[in-house]
């Protein structure tokens, strides 16, 4: 029995790819220093994981800005435009990435989406007709050698070509197995430079495999992997899933010639079934037993009874995914001992396999009884008037009235806004300054009535602004607010937050989720000082701006001792105490966000609507179900593939949505036609996760695309998220050329 990680977290202790990343992209650092940067955290995090007593560690699971783009790259899966433009291949590459737009052309980033059920999220390749598909790049034999430079013999990671081709787009007209041959012979290339170099195992990640499964996609498996198991090269094969289980095909996936097999444990409990029917006796289990997605201790007694009854005869105790979902490590936080003791992040994460390990290698008995006392009395005292409060919930608290119909024409009248009422999604730059006087008002370097000036100001400025170039609901950026999520976090009861407890989302973005400790209660308002502030220095309509109980719970680590159904709950009361406190001071709209909604949806759609969506759209209606119907409730959503589950997104009853829109060609526009979605609808109009300024004519032309898709009494015309992490020039420019462009078609229509 040994011991291996399927990824490790690649931004470093104290994120230290980000911020030189980020000077890369300002014109500090060369490209040569970049690329030192990140040879010394590889060479940093491979000797850790070594120095912890893993066994197998693997490598080509760093990234400088995403793998999945690292593989599109590797296999030269990438557009002409990006081909054919003067730029060196790492800016190519960022250029996909994040977009471009200098004197050398204007390249738009590609498409961003989730990444499965997590809150990381990847750039889309997409396969064009003519596709040359062929081995260009050298990064994953380059990290190989390099490690191996350094004494340490790793087993490289990939992305599989079936989860590929599966989360791809792909060119119309085309299908799936059109680009099979290419990827075969592409992944053989690959698998016998692996083995001239000495590689010794090669992880080929599959965890589309954990979805439905159809016939004709496990057709589309066998027509890669048939050709590829026959020419292994000398390679010896880990088939790796992961955030779920392979119920579909277990049966026929063991007999392929794969010489190990990585099954999740943690979010696939069904595996555990499956395993125990048999399991070659020839073959490796990968047995993921530690959660690599949330940062509780593991409860070293459930899991070894679980581990003891497999009949598996060569077994690796691995983490259920890449451990890139939790921070670094626990030795960087301040939390008091009796609180640390229950946490695990990534590095202590690799310390809980070794001692499983041992355990059950060696028969020791210290570290399972230690971890048997902490376990030995509950960590938390229950909230029994919240508990009764949740229990005696009933149907009526969940529902709005009068019906949307009637509320929409209603609020038409009182509100009297233009056709394409033009909005922002709620935040406004965060610039240095706005972060430096946050860190003096928190160090106490400034006073409170210091710090409120200030943000008084930046209010003030910025409502001017909106006014000036003819927003018409305006908002008033935020500027209190460090994370979305941690801000309203650190106004509940319940929470807990760590220093430097950082996750990547997406490329240099990464989030610091807040721990749900206990139970969650308001403790007192949130939003209100700052929104009523701003709603009394002008005459427009100020958005009140709130995050979702269901984004809340998705963007925190949530408990293991409740459900997550009981936290929705908690957390859409103290949420409702704030959207009524709100109503009373006189805001007229107020914008819930649920931008990540879709994120704990299960993959199976069997079980969507039973393990998630029956209770997290209730908890959102739960929210603003007791305001009065002139008050128009706002959502957004962001960066997610939502066109199959647009009925449930209507039944949320909002009056109004917004949503990323600008990557993706409109196309949930017509899932919304099809489905008679009746929500008013704000289709992201342009990309904010791009630096680069769209024209007023590129506005022009996505308006008009959505105006032929949707009614344009339904249409807001807003960006496709926040603007917290732009700049102010790029910001400035791209809202005036939003609010020309809506003029312009208010006039043609």
């Amino acid at each position: 029995m040994t011991t291996t990680i399927i990824g490790f977290p690649r931004i470093g202790e104290f994120r230290e790819l980000k911020f030189q990343t980020e000077k890369y992209f300002r014109g500090e650092i060369t490209e040569n220093e970049l690329a030192a940067v990140g040879a010394d955290l590889r060479k940093k995090h491979w000797q850790l994981v070594k120095d912890s007593g893993i066994d197998q560690i693997p490598s080509n699971d760093f990234s400088f800005y995403d793998t999945t783009l690292d593989t599109a790259f590797l296999l030269n899966i990438l557009p002409k435009e990006i081909q054919t433009i003067d730029l060196s291949p790492l800016d190519k590459y960022f250029a996909l990435a994040r977009g471009y737009q200098g004197e050398k052309g204007d390249i738009k980033a590609r498409p961003m989406k989730k990444w499965f059920n997590t809150n990381y999220h990847y750039i889309v390749p997409k396969f064009e007709k003519d596709a040359d598909i062929k081995v260009v790049g050298t990064k994953i034999f380059d990290e190989f050698q390099e490690a191996k430079t350094l004494g340490i013999q790793t087993r490289p990671v990939l992305l599989g070509p079936f989860t590929l081709l599966q989360i791809s787009e792909l060119a119309e007209d085309t299908e799936p197995a059109d680009f099979a041959a290419e990827l075969v012979a592409a992944y053989q290339e690959i698998f016998a430079t692996l083995n001239e170099l000495g590689a010794e195992w090669l992880q080929l990640d599959e965890p589309a495999l954990v979805k439905d499964l159809s016939s004709q996609d496990w057709a589309l498996f066998q027509q890669l992997y048939h050709p590829l198991l026959q020419q292994k090269n000398g390679l010896k094969l880990l088939l790796q899933t992961y955030f779920g289980d392979v119920r579909d095909v277990y049966t026929d996936l063991v007999q392929l010639d794969f010489d190990g097999i990585g099954l999740d444990f943690v979010e696939g409990p069904k595996n555990y079934e499956l395993v125990i029917g048999g399991f070659p006796a020839e073959k490796t289990l990968f047995a993921g037993i530690v959660n690599g997605k949330n940062i509780w201790r593991n409860h070293y007694e459930q899991t070894l009874k679980a581990v003891q009854k497999l009949p598996v005869e060569n077994l690796v105790l691995s983490t259920s995914c890449s451990l890139l979902h939790v921070p670094f490590t626990t030795e960087n936080e301040t939390f008091a001992p009796e609180i640390l003791k229950h946490f695990a992040f990534a590095k202590e994460k690799l310390t809980e396999l070794t001692e499983l390990n041992v355990i059950l290698k060696e028969g020791q008995q210290t570290p399972l009884i230690e971890n048997q006392q902490l376990f030995a009395s509950p960590r938390t005292e229950e909230n029994q008037a919240l508990a009764e409060k949740i229990a005696h919930l009933a149907p009526q608290d969940f529902t709005r009235k009068p019906a949307f119909s009637d509320r929409e024409k209603l609020q038409r009248t009182v509100f009297d806004l233009p056709l394409l009422p033009t909005t922002t999604i709620g935040s406004f730059p965060q610039t240095r300054e706005v972060k430096q006087t946050r860190a003096k008002f928190k160090r106490q370097e400034i006073s409170a009535e210091e710090y409120d000036q200030f943000l008084a100001q930046q209010i003030n400025d910025w409502l001017q602004w909106q006014e000036e170039i003819g927003l018409d609901v305006l908002v008033h950026g935020e500027f209190e607010r460090n994370d979305m999520v941690e801000y309203f976090g650190q106004n509940l009861s319940g929470y807990l937050f760590s220093q430097n407890g950082w996750v990547q989302s997406y490329g240099t973005r990464g989030v610091k989720p807040p721990i749900i400790w206990g139970d969650v209660s308001r403790k007192k308002p949130i939003t209100v000082k700052w929104s009523t502030y701003a709603q009394q220095q002008t005459d427009k309509v100020v958005k009140g701006m709130l995050t979702g109980p269901v984004t809340i719970l998705n963007w925190s680590f949530p408990r293991e001792d409740i459900s997550l159904k009981e936290s929705a709950l908690q957390l859409a009361l103290a949420i409702q105490e704030e959207v009524l406190d709100l109503e009373a001071n006189g805001i007229r709209v107020i914008q819930i966000d649920e931008a990540a909604l879709r994120e704990k949806l299960p993959l199976r759609k069997s079980d969507w609507y039973s393990e998630y969506l029956d209770w997290a759209i209730p908890a959102f209606r739960l929210v603003h179900s007791r305001v009065q119907p002139t008050i128009q409730i706002h959502t957004h959503m962001c960066y997610s593939e939502f066109t199959d589950i647009i009925s449930a997104i209507d039944q949320m009853d909002a009056d109004v949505i917004s949503f990323e829109a600008s990557r993706s060609n409109l196309t949930i526009l017509d899932e919304l036609n099809a489905q008679r979605f009746q929500t008013e609808v704000g289709p992201g109009v342009y990309d904010i996760h791009s630096p680069r300024v769209p024209s007023t004519e590129e506005i022009l032309q996505t308006i008009r695309a959505i105006l032929a898709k949707v009614p344009k009494e339904k249409v807001w015309i807003n960006p496709d998220c926040g603007l917290k992490t732009r700049g102010i020039p790029e910001t400035r420019d791209s809202l005036q050329n939003l609010t020309a462009a809506a003029k312009i078609v208010r006039e043609e229509i």
